[in-house]
């Protein structure tokens, strides 16, 4: 297991160790004092556990390839924004636009995202313990997210095929964005990520479903309305 601090080395030098990682067996790396600091593991081409202690600023675990990251605080916006791959795990709260245009990989806050949570999912798996805010989803063009509290409003404006499923209430739903069928194949992807994410005391049949209403796929002058 190794170490290095943000108080005693700079933001360049703690992004360079996690460069000079080895691809895969790649071990563990534990960030200490974070305090913060903006644009922390951007970038990682590693499958190590990346545990950074303490909150994080903008643009934390950006385009993330492979590693596990843990943060052991709260996230400032655009964390993990454009990740392909692997786990990003926040234990506090998260700010804007988490998981913004993220290709793959699964995203998991265990508290509470703010407003823009998936905008423009590409693919990524987000699970949320807590509540997401206004405009979450919006235009999420393929993934799931899964959202164990409320959503704000305009939840899935103009979405794509992203599924979204959410235990609580929905403020209101975005234009196209409608509540579809659980069928089992839904409660099983439900069931599968949220055992990935460690949570245990929730059921997948407490799950809505939303989803595209495809009515905007094509411009009609009859739909204009809704545009």
């Amino acid at each position: 297991m190794n170490r290095i601090s943000l108080a005693t080395s700079s933001l360049r030098d703690v992004n360079q160790a996690i460069r000079a990682l080895p691809p895969t067996n790649g071990g563990e790396l534990i960030i200490e004092e974070a305090k913060g600091n903006h644009a922390l593991a951007v970038g990682a081409e590693t499958d190590a556990l990346i545990e950074v202690q303490g909150s994080v600023g903008y643009y934390c675990a950006g385009m993330n390839q492979s590693a596990h990251i843990r943060i052991k605080g709260s996230a400032g916006p655009g964390v993990a924004e454009n990740m392909m791959s692997g786990i990003v795990e926040i234990e506090g709260d998260a700010s804007q636009y988490a998981g913004a245009t993220a290709h793959g990989g699964t995203l998991i806050i265990h508290g509470n995202a703010s407003s823009r949570c998936g905008i423009s999912m590409k693919g990524v798996n987000i699970v949320v313990r807590g509540n997401i805010g206004h405009m979450s989803a919006f235009m999420a063009q393929s993934g799931t997210m899964v959202v164990c509290g409320d959503a704000g409003d305009a939840l899935g404006d103009s979405i794509y095929e992203a599924r979204l499923y959410v235990r609580g209430s929905v403020a209101s739903l975005g234009a196209d964005c409608v509540e579809k069928e659980m069928k089992q194949s839904h409660l099983d992807e439900v069931r599968d990520l949220l055992a990935l994410a460690g949570i245990t005391d929730v059921e997948p049949t407490e799950f809505r479903r939303y989803g595209s209403a495809r009515a905007l796929y094509h411009f009609d002058i009859d739909q204009a309305d809704a545009y």
